[in-house]
């Protein structure tokens, strides 16, 4: 299944949408979409490493879009549209520690789980709830999503080769992995947040 899956996102690299499908996928993640950019980001930079960079800063200024809107919906809609979407992942009893958490940690909370599984949503939608300074706001979801992307990018350029072999072997076992990682990330929010 995983190799279906792999081989056809391979194939998406080279169709003319790949790049808006891409950046949607990293915009929508940032505000409500469950699934991370990575699992796009990766192959398509796989199939063509000399557009890893191009696609790793489309996703982060994609990335960063997307947070602006999660932050308005923390910011202008938590009662309504952000009460939902914390709901909607489980987080209603860490709203008022993550929001506390905020005002001496902000800044770390966003570094720090910008470059972790856990959904960066919930991060966006938070700094919006607890007024994080916006500018700041922006700032660290530039660099810390621009070095996640870039890290991905990077890894896919330097290593092509010997990830396609990898990939082309173990592709299953590196899905189940991935979907670890996505659903280890889910529950570590649940947790930590």
């Amino acid at each position: 299944m995983f190799k279906r899956l792999y081989d056809w996102t391979l194939s998406l690299a080279n169709r003319p949408g790949a790049t808006w499908a891409l950046a949607l996928v990293a915009f929508a993640e940032s505000s409500f979409f469950p699934i991370p950019p990575d699992v796009m980001l990766a192959p398509m930079a796989l199939a063509r490493p000399r557009k890893a960079w191009f696609y790793a800063f489309v996703c982060t200024v994609a990335s960063v879009s997307g947070a602006l809107l999660g932050y308005a919906i923390g910011y202008l809609l938590f009662d309504s549209l952000g009460q939902w979407v914390i709901n909607f992942y489980g987080m209603q009893d860490g709203v008022a520690k993550f929001r506390e958490s905020y005002a001496e940690y902000g800044h770390w909370i966003i570094l720090l789980k910008g470059l972790t599984p856990i959904p960066f949503k919930l991060v966006t939608i938070m700094s919006g709830f607890a007024e994080y300074n916006l500018l700041w706001f922006v700032v660290l979801c530039i660099i810390t999503r621009g070095l996640r992307f870039a890290l991905v990018a990077g890894a896919m350029r330097l290593f092509a080769e010997p990830i396609r072999r990898l990939m082309d072997r173990h592709a299953g076992v590196i899905g189940f992995a991935i979907v670890f990682f996505i659903i280890a990330g889910f529950a570590a929010a649940k947790f930590l947040v």
